[in-house]
């Protein structure tokens, strides 16, 4: 297996007997998700940001259907024992994999490619490397492949926000002279779903907005009225949209679970569950790649969206590091800026460079859920449908948002209206066009 880099040799003071015993898999999974460092606090003299974290890496650790990648600036996660291949390349990469000594059978595909799955647990980025040198192919092109990526909520620590949501009190009621805003839009919002009572608890700002409907509903909690690292996610970007455009309706698919995590399919899934009459997608979520290259299934995906204006945030771990799908051509790359008394700058968790096409502000309060975050060693925080985060997930709402509003102000369809957002000069070099 690739090499694994550790924050740590051994546990803080302070962990209990289970966190004992799975410190050296979190200390091994930490690298790869940028907490990689001079050590980490004792758990009783944590802060919040630092126990969601721990938190965090301890739910990917001990998933049985994550991999790592861990290499310094090259990690990923990516779903074991499973090989994706572009059709028309299947069959000469089953014939090599088995002249390698590996028994492959071909399963189930999406997203336009073919899945192939190992018998073995297999170190699949090896296999995937040593497929795409060009001199394992002597007068032939190398195939496409890759492994079948995860992803995540978009947040500080590669996937999830770097911290957790805050109490915050009710959003004010929407302004009327801003009904129309969006209005006739419908904006597609791939992420962990939609709280079950989101209508009923926010009627002013989603009540009527979307057909509740079973298989987009977040599931929240993860016992009684405990809430998931990441249930209400959707419902907080659901919420940010709306106040960007309050006259927009909603389309809701679950793309990610509620701890954040999510992969490939589910998200090709999610966008081919859309209704016909969404023109506008938002993605608050993303990952990084092999080699950092596109991936097959999305670009095939988004390909056959024909008409729609995509856009997807660029990441929170602070790098220039493109991170899909938001770095792809056609999709409207959103990094985060914080607000200050003498104007914006550039948030510090946001990834940013060339391929950035816009930034708004990352901090805001938006709907949520009820419910309480357990952290421990921290006070609980109970919520009563609103909260406050932060991250380059709320930027892009809010931009899905404004890019809605567009459309209705200026009579645009999707497409134009994305590219008259990103027209305008560069607030920076690195974050695009700053979106207000």
């Amino acid at each position: 297996m690739p090499p694994d880099d550790s924050f740590a040799s051994r546990p803080p003071a302070g962990l209990s007997r289970r966190q004992v015993m799975t410190w050296s898999t979190l200390a091994a999974a930490a690298a790869p998700l940028g907490l990689v460092g001079g050590g980490t606090p004792a758990v009783a003299s944590e802060s919040p940001d630092a126990t969601y974290q721990r938190l965090f890496l301890e739910a990917l650790a001990t998933d049985p259907d994550l991999r790592r990648y861990a290499v310094a600036g090259r990690e990923f996660l990516y779903r074991p024992r499973q090989l994706l291949v572009a059709r028309p390349d299947v069959q000469r990469v089953m014939t090599r994999l088995r002249s390698y000594g590996h028994s492959v059978t071909e399963g189930l595909g999406f997203g336009g490619v073919a899945r192939l799955r190992f018998a073995a647990e297999t170190d699949v980025p090896s296999v995937v490397t040593k497929l795409r040198d060009p001199q394992q192919w002597p007068e032939q092109q190398a195939p496409l492949v890759q492994p079948h990526h995860a992803l995540l909520g978009f947040g500080n620590i590669m996937g999830n926000p770097g911290g957790p949501p805050r109490v915050a009190g009710a959003l004010p009621a929407p302004d009327p002279a801003r009904a129309g805003e969006g209005a006739g839009v419908t904006v597609g919002i791939c992420d962990t779903g939609i709280w079950r009572q989101a209508g009923a608890e926010h009627p002013q700002w989603l009540g009527g907005s979307y057909l509740p409907e079973v298989d987009d509903e977040d599931t929240v909690y993860v016992g009684a009225d405990v809430l998931a690292l990441q249930g209400g996610h959707g419902t907080f970007v659901a919420g940010v949209v709306r106040q960007a455009a309050p006259g927009v309706r909603l389309d809701p698919e679950a793309a990610l679970n509620a701890t954040g995590v999510g992969d490939e399919e589910m998200l090709v899934a999610a966008l081919g569950r859309l209704g016909p009459q969404v023109s506008v997608v938002n993605l608050s979520l993303g990952y990084f790649t092999q080699d950092d290259q596109p991936p097959l299934p999305l670009v095939n995906a988004l390909a056959g969206l024909p008409g729609r204006a995509v856009a997807a945030s660029a990441g929170n771990a602070g790098t220039s590091r493109r991170a899909w799908p938001a770095a792809l051509d056609r999709v409207l790359a959103v990094g985060a800026v914080t607000a200050g008394p003498t104007g914006p700058s550039p948030a510090p968790y946001s990834n940013h460079g060339s391929w950035v096409d816009a930034c708004a502000v990352g901090e805001r309060s938006s709907t949520y859920v009820r419910g309480r975050l357990e952290l421990p060693g921290q006070p609980t925080r109970y919520f009563d449908g609103f909260a406050a985060w932060a991250g380059t997930s709320f930027a892009t709402g809010h931009v899905a948002g404004r890019l809605a509003a567009l459309m209705t102000s200026a009579g645009l369809g999707a497409e134009a209206a994305r590219a008259a957002l990103i027209a305008g000069p560069r607030w920076h070099p690195d974050y695009g066009v700053l979106v207000a």
